[in-house]
Formats: C-alpha cells, sequence, structure tokens
C-alpha cells in the first residue's frame, strides 16, 4: 500500500491537468503496470528517503546550495533507485537555484532510469516557504494557534503552497498535529499547542490552504501535506 500510495502522489504531482475519474483510471493502470514492472531493488528504492546533502557538493551548512555532486545524484538515484529526496542544508537557497537543484534532480531520475519514475522531493516549509530565500514568512505554528483565527491559518497555507510549487518543490512536511504538553521539548513551537480542538480546527484550514478544497494537488499553486509526527 505505500508503495502504491508514493507511486499516486508522484504521479498526480507531475500532472498539469484537472484530475477527472477517467483520468484517476488512467493512473491506477499505470500505476498497476509499473508495479508489475519493477524488481524488488526497484521497489526498495523507491521507499528510501534521502537528505540533499548526500547528493551535493561539500559545503558550510548555513551557505546556500549552488551545484550537486553528479556523480553521488547518479549513485543515488540511477544505481540505487532513490525514490525521494528532502530538504536543505539549513540554508535559505535563491528560487533560481531551487529551480536548477530541481530540474536537475528530475532529469536524471527520468532520463536516466529504467523506469523514468521522477523523484519526490519534499521539504520542511513550517513557518511559510522557509528554506526559499526572500519568500513569504510567517509566525511558529504555536503562535499562529493563538490568534484563532482560521481564515489567516489557511491562507499561511496557501501562501506557502504558492511559493513552494514555484520552485518545483511539491510536498511540504507539515503540518505538526502531535499536541504540543511538554514545554521542554525542543520543537514545541512548531505545534498549535496542546488543545485537541484548536489543533484540530487550524491543522484543517493549513491542509486546506496547501491542498485547496478538492484536493487537486496536480494544479500548479498546491501541494500535497504532510501531517505528522506520527508513529507507523
Amino acid at each position: 500500500m505505500k508503495m502504491f500510495f508514493k507511486l499516486t502522489l508522484i504521479l498526480i504531482l507531475v500532472s498539469s491537468n484537472l484530475l477527472i475519474a477517467s483520468d484517476f483510471e488512467k493512473y491506477d493502470q499505470k500505476i498497476a503496470d509499473l508495479l508489475k514492472r519493477m524488481t524488488l531493488k526497484e521497489k526498495i528504492g523507491q521507499m528510501t528517503q534521502v537528505t540533499l546533502e548526500i547528493v551535493a557538493h561539500d559545503h558550510e551548512e548555513g551557505i546556500p546550495l549552488t551545484k550537486l555532486k553528479m556523480d553521488s545524484l547518479r549513485i543515488a538515484v540511477v544505481k540505487y533507485g532513490v525514490g525521494s529526496i528532502l530538504n536543505t542544508n539549513n540554508a535559505a537557497n535563491s528560487a533560481e537555484n531551487w529551480i536548477d537543484i530541481i530540474t536537475t534532480i528530475q532529469r536524471v531520475a527520468t532520463e536516466e532510469t529504467r523506469l523514468g519514475i521522477p523523484v519526490l522531493y519534499g521539504i520542511d516549509a513550517i513557518h511559510g516557504s522557509n528554506y526559499i530565500a526572500e519568500a513569504t514568512l510567517f509566525p511558529q505554528s504555536i503562535a499562529m494557534a493563538a490568534t484563532f483565527n482560521r481564515k489567516l491559518v489557511r491562507k499561511e497555507g496557501y501562501i506557502t503552497a504558492i511559493e513552494t510549487r514555484a520552485v518545483g518543490i511539491p510536498w511540504n512536511f507539515n503540518p505538526v498535529l502531535g499536541l504540543g504538553r511538554q514545554p521542554l521539548w525542543s520543537r514545541f513551537w512548531e505545534t498549535y499547542g496542546e488543545d485537541v480542538y484548536l489543533t484540530k480546527e487550524m491543522g484543517r484550514e493549513y491542509i486546506l490552504g496547501l491542498q485547496g478544497e478538492d484536493g487537486d494537488i496536480s494544479q500548479p499553486d498546491r501541494v500535497a501535506a504532510c501531517m505528522k509526527h506520527y508513529a507507523g
């Protein structure tokens, strides 16, 4: 099921057309065909996610990344079939750099692998597109929850989706729906606080902002949400 979900998400994300029922049937058929053709090694690779540093040139943490290490990229994506890459080097890269990075990764994945499956790229855009230079930033989730403003949180999600998708990244590792009940936790500020109802309402609005009312994440101003952190 996890493999089926991942391939479904990839195929939807790279589509630029509005999906209707017949389109879903076509994608289901394509996914089934891919799964039949994939080797065990390829399936394992597709379920593997590595950080961007694995395929990047050596650089100081916090310094924007400008170049990929092509040998390492090909080892990860072509040799081992890695299906997903995430995040960056704790620096805000320019939109131009991001577009070049994502385009290069996808070119290798789609043109140099046996099945041409795109890499599923994800990022922690947790208070706006915080890893894109000059993008819109928002207060952390704990502060957004303190506003009790559903419309504002949905707007945050939408703006984050627009700016993240603009550089070719279709997946956001947010919102955090774990309850913040231990203030000593070092990532407490990523939560919407300790209240179940408030967390549910803020999380729902943020996801609708990212994905839209219809959940059509093939659109150029939408990204897939990832509710976290849960075990299993």
